[in-house]
């Protein structure tokens, strides 16, 4: 029953997809440039990512292994080196732009320098691994994420034309800045779909001791889970939409992204945007810092686990713990959260294809999921999205250029 009852798996993973500084701010944007017209963007890398989740829950459920082990067991070390190697590099620079979209949460909130916030939210996020296990993350980041919903209420009480917000999902392409929506576009996806998700939903199921018997649950978890993320991400961009479009703000930082909660809100307004900021970027940053955690120990073959003693897990924890100063370093180059998120979301597109591109192997492998391997449908969308990943790779880079 419990496991019926309880999506925080779903919602604390689709905080890091959905509600955190990469998909607020491209959402922002493209609600202040283009009004409704992406709303479509969401709604599509929303189902990627909950198909994606599905399958990598259903791998852990009824496999028991997680995405990275499954990849390192079914396609050697060597081939492993390379995932490993690119989601390194984009898992650091995004645990810095979280700490630093952190920062700038709590700055609003206290009128003290985002750059004296930047060390103690670092600490914070490690005690919170340190001492705690995955319950703590996975129940006190999916409670605290339930107030990033001031998104929808503020879309809901400006009163969306219907038709218009309809309009929205059907792709159509823009009277003006033709390069600057498709950069939006690629950027929507690449901020949704990030590897880490994906191996931490897994690694999740595995600490919770999923089996074959819990497949539904994973996938309701999963489609409801990535639901809520789509949800709030689509008021974001309703409500940057309806409010600071007509004014011709152009989001290029967070107090102005602020200002779309002033006609509901009032004088609470920072209030509330500061807290679902601040708290969806320290949940992304807590998963992310766990995840490389999870991938250095499954790719080396080391013991893992946030639920086991610290002791018995020590590269684990080793690991977890390094990234943070390692993040520190990069931060105090002093580049700008929101600049460092379009650099992470452009190179998450560009490795896209070798994170998605394993999944046909894997889940159709009797040895890993018995029954359970996708069928002609769960193929045929599978490949698909591949055939997309590896399009927005080779597109990514000049749209990042010319785009932004």
């Amino acid at each position: 029953m419990r496991k019926l009852l309880n999506l925080a798996l779903g919602i604390v993973t689709s905080i890091g997809g959905f509600v955190e500084v990469g998909s607020i701010s491209t959402a922002a944007q493209a609600g202040s440039e283009f009004g409704f017209s992406l709303l479509w963007a969401i709604a599509v890398a929303g189902l990627m990512l909950a198909l994606l989740v599905e399958m990598s829950g259903r791998l852990a459920a009824v496999g028991h292994r997680t995405m990275v082990a499954a990849v390192r067991e079914r396609f050697g070390f060597h081939f492993q080196l390379m995932p490993l190697s690119a989601e390194l590099i984009t898992d650091v620079l995004l645990l810095t732009a979280e700490l630093g979209g952190a920062a700038i949460a709590v700055r609003m909130l206290t009128h003290v320098a985002a750059g004296w916030w930047t060390v103690p939210l670092a600490l914070v996020a490690w005690g919170v691994l340190w001492l705690g296990n995955f319950s703590v993350v996975e129940d006190g980041v999916g409670l605290l994420g339930i107030v990033t919903l001031a998104f929808v209420v503020s879309a809901w009480r400006l009163g969306p034309d219907p038709h218009s917000l309809a309009r929205g999902f059907i792709p159509t392409l823009p009277g003006h800045e033709l390069t600057r929506y498709a950069f939006l576009a690629v950027s929507i996806v690449g901020a949704t779909i990030s590897p880490y998700l994906l191996n931490f939903y897994s690694s999740g199921a595995i600490e919770e001791k999923w089996t074959s018997s819990d497949v539904w649950v994973n996938r309701v978890t999963a489609f409801l889970g990535m639901g809520f993320g789509s949800v709030v991400s689509m008021g974001v961009l309703v409500t940057s939409a309806l409010v600071l479009a007509p004014k011709g703000i152009k989001v290029e930082n967070y107090d102005q992204a602020a200002q779309m909660f002033v006609p509901v809100f009032g004088k609470w307004a920072i209030t509330l945007f500061a807290l679902s900021l601040g708290i969806g970027c320290f949940g992304a940053a807590v998963e992310i810092a766990l995840n490389i955690g999870y991938v250095l120990s499954q790719s080396f073959g080391w013991s893992w686990g946030i639920n086991k003693r610290r002791v018995d897990v020590a590269r684990f924890s080793l690991a977890f713990t390094v990234v943070f100063p390692v993040s520190l370093v990069i931060s105090m180059l002093g580049i700008d959260p929101l600049q460092l998120t379009l650099v992470s979301v452009a190179l998450t597109v560009v490795i896209l294809p070798l994170v998605v591109l394993p999944f046909l192997a894997l889940m159709n492998e009797p040895a890993y999921l018995k029954e359970h391997c996708s069928g002609p449908i769960g193929n045929g969308v599978l490949a698909v999205f591949t055939v997309l990943a590896a399009l927005m790779a080779l597109v990514v880079i000049p749209l990042e250029i010319l785009g932004s």
